[in-house]
C-alpha cells in the first residue's frame, strides 16, 4: 500500500516488473535493464566472462531476414481494431525489420548444439534448454519488459533471436518451454543437428504495458564439426505453413491481473541464415606465418572445404517428429491434417477423433490457453492427451486430427471439393469457442462432441454432483479428466457402431 501510495499504479507497475524476487527492493541486477538503457552502455556479456573467443578461431556469418506481421491476419483487424489503442500496439507496428541483419559469431559458440555423451543415437533428443515449467508450476509473470540475463547454452539462442528483436525471452512464460536437439546424420567428424526453440519477445517498453509475441515455434538444423571449431550450414526459421502462427497478448493495466487482450496472426518471414561455411578469423601459411586474407589483386581468399560423406542419416520430417513429441507426450499419436485423416479413416475403418480450436494445439501456448477460460488447448495437451490410457485407445481405434476454425472456414467455401466443403461444414456446426473435441464417422457425421470449457467443468465436479449420465467417473484411474475422457471416447465407438457395422 505504502508503494502504491508513493509510486501510483502506472509506478508500482513498472517497479514490480523490475522486482524480479518481488521483496520490494531493486538489487543491481535488477536495475540493470534501466541502467543500460538510460547510460546506452551494456555491460561485458556474460558469455565472454565465462569464455574468452579464441582469437584464431573461425566466425560465421548469419543474416536475418524478416517481413513484419501481416495486420489483416489479426482478428481485431476485422472491425478496424475497434477499442484498442494506438500505443498498445505501437511496439508491434514498429516493428518492421530485424534489430541486427547481419552478425558475425564465433563457430565454438554453437557448441551448444552439441549432443550429451549418451545422446549419439539419430533421433534420440535431449534438450538444449530444459522445461521448468509443468501443468503444477504455473506459468512465469506477464507483467516483464525485460528478458533476465541468459546462462549457459542460453546465451547463444539470446545471441541469435537478439538479431530480430532487442528483448527475446528465451524462457517462455507458458509450457512447453526451452530448447530440444537431435542428431540427424553423422559423418566422421560431422552432425547434422535438427533442433526446436520456443521463445517469445516483449515489444513494448515503459510507460507502454507489456506486449508479448510469441511465434509458435524456432525451428532448424546446423551442420557442425564434433569439436565445434567449425559451423558447415545454420538455419533457423518460424515455420510459415499454416494459416496462422504467431499467438500475441497485451495488458491493459498497471497489475498482473489487469485486462488483457489475445490475437492471433500470420508472420510471413522470420529466419536466420549462414552466409556460407565458417571461416578462420586468422590465415596462417604452411609455415605457421599470419597471412593476408586477400590475394594479390586484393580479392578475399576463396577457401574449399571437404565435401562431408554421412554414414547414417535420417529425413527431416522424421527428426522434427522426434523433437515435437519430446515438447508434447501428446503426440505419441499421430495427428493428421484434416482432409487426410478422414481418408485414413476410411481406409482403416476407424472413426475420427478431431479438436477443433481457435488457436493451434502444438505450437507453443497457443491462444486459446492465454484466454481467462478454462477450455484450452494447453490443458488438454498437458493432462488427458498426454495420458498412457488415452494415448493407448486413441492409437488403437481412431485416427486423431486437430484443426484451426479459420482453415476449416477456408476449406468450408471451397466449392472445387464438396465432399471435403462437407466435412468443414459439419465440424463448424459442432463448434464452440474457444476449443471442440469432436468424434466422427468417415463420413464426417458427427457422433459425439463435447466442448472444453465443459468438459473441464465436469471433471472439477464431485463425481456425485454430476447429474448427466452421458460422463460417467471410472474407478479405475485417480485422475476424473483422464477418466472422464475416456469414457467420452467410448461413448463415441459405442454410438458409432450402428453405423460401422452396415
Amino acid at each position: 500500500e505504502l508503494a502504491l501510495k508513493s509510486l501510483g499504479s502506472e509506478g508500482l507497475f513498472l517497479f514490480s516488473s523490475l522486482d524480479t524476487n518481488n521483496d520490494l527492493y531493486l538489487s543491481p541486477e535488477e536495475f540493470k535493464p534501466i541502467a543500460e538503457k538510460l547510460t546506452g552502455v551494456a555491460p561485458i556479456s556474460e558469455f565472454e566472462e565465462e569464455e574468452k573467443p579464441d582469437p584464431s578461431g573461425e566466425t560465421l556469418s548469419v543474416v536475418a531476414k524478416f517481413q513484419p506481421l501481416v495486420m489483416e491476419t489479426m482478428t481485431k483487424s476485422k472491425d478496424g481494431f475497434l477499442g484498442i489503442s494506438h500505443v498498445a500496439l505501437s511496439g508491434l507496428r514498429n516493428w518492421t525489420a530485424p534489430a541486427a541483419p547481419m552478425s558475425m559469431m564465433p563457430a565454438r559458440q554453437f557448441k551448444a548444439f552439441l549432443p550429451p555423451k549418451n545422446k549419439l543415437d539419430l533421433g534420440d533428443p535431449w534438450w538444449i534448454i530444459p522445461s521448468e515449467l509443468n501443468i503444477f508450476t504455473g506459468y512465469l509473470s506477464n507483467n516483464r519488459f525485460y528478458p533476465p540475463p541468459p546462462k549457459g547454452k542460453e546465451i547463444i539462442i539470446h545471441r541469435l533471436l537478439s538479431m530480430f528483436h532487442p528483448r527475446p525471452f528465451v524462457k517462455t512464460r507458458f509450457a512447453p518451454q526451452g530448447a530440444v536437439a537431435c542428431i540427424q546424420a553423422i559423418s566422421t567428424f560431422y552432425y547434422t543437428i535438427a533442433f526446436r526453440i520456443h521463445a517469445e519477445f516483449q515489444l513494448n517498453e515503459p510507460p507502454d504495458f507489456p506486449f508479448w509475441f510469441s511465434p509458435g515455434q524456432f525451428t532448424g538444423h546446423i551442420i557442425l564439426s564434433k569439436d565445434s571449431s567449425h559451423v558447415r550450414e545454420f538455419k533457423l526459421f518460424v515455420p510459415n505453413n499454416r494459416s496462422l502462427n504467431v499467438d500475441m497478448e497485451w495488458l491493459y493495466g498497471a497489475s498482473e491481473s489487469s485486462n488483457m487482450e489475445v490475437d492471433i496472426g500470420y508472420l510471413p518471414q522470420m529466419e536466420l541464415e549462414s552466409t556460407g561455411p565458417s571461416i578462420p578469423s586468422v590465415i596462417h601459411d604452411e609455415n605457421g606465418n599470419v597471412i593476408d586474407s586477400r590475394d594479390p589483386s586484393g580479392e578475399p581468399i576463396q577457401f574449399v572445404f571437404e565435401e562431408i560423406t554421412w554414414q547414417q542419416e535420417i529425413p527431416w520430417e522424421e527428426a522434427a517428429q522426434k523433437l515435437e513429441v519430446a515438447m508434447y507426450p501428446f503426440k505419441k499419436v499421430s495427428y493428421l491434417p484434416f482432409t487426410q485423416a478422414f481418408e485414413r479413416a476410411k481406409a482403416e475403418k476407424k472413426l475420427v477423433h478431431s479438436i477443433l480450436l481457435w488457436g493451434a494445439l502444438d505450437d507453443h501456448k497457443p491462444l486459446s490457453a492465454s484466454l481467462p477460460l478454462p477450455g484450452s488447448g494447453r490443458t488438454l495437451r498437458e493432462t488427458v492427451l498426454e495420458s498412457s490410457p488415452i494415448l493407448t485407445l486413441l492409437n488403437e481405434s481412431f485416427i486423431s486430427s486437430w484443426s484451426l476454425v479459420k482453415e476449416l472456414e477456408e476449406l468450408q467455401t471451397n466449392r472445387e471439393n464438396e465432399f471435403y466443403s462437407k466435412l468443414a461444414d459439419l465440424h463448424l456446426e459442432k463448434y464452440n469457442f474457444p476449443v471442440e473435441m469432436i468424434i466422427c464417422l468417415p463420413n464426417g457425421t458427427v457422433v459425439h462432441h463435447i466442448n472444453a470449457n465443459y468438459f473441464l467443468d465436469i471433471t472439477s465436479m464431485k463425481p456425485e454432483d454430476v447429474e448427466s449420465s452421458i460422463f460417467s467417473f471410472s474407478t479405475n484411474f485417480e485422475d476424473p479428466s483422464t477418466a472422464t475422457y475416456l469414457q467420452f471416447l467410448k461413448e463415441g465407438l459405442q454410438r458409432a457402431k450402428p453405423y460401422l457395422q452396415t
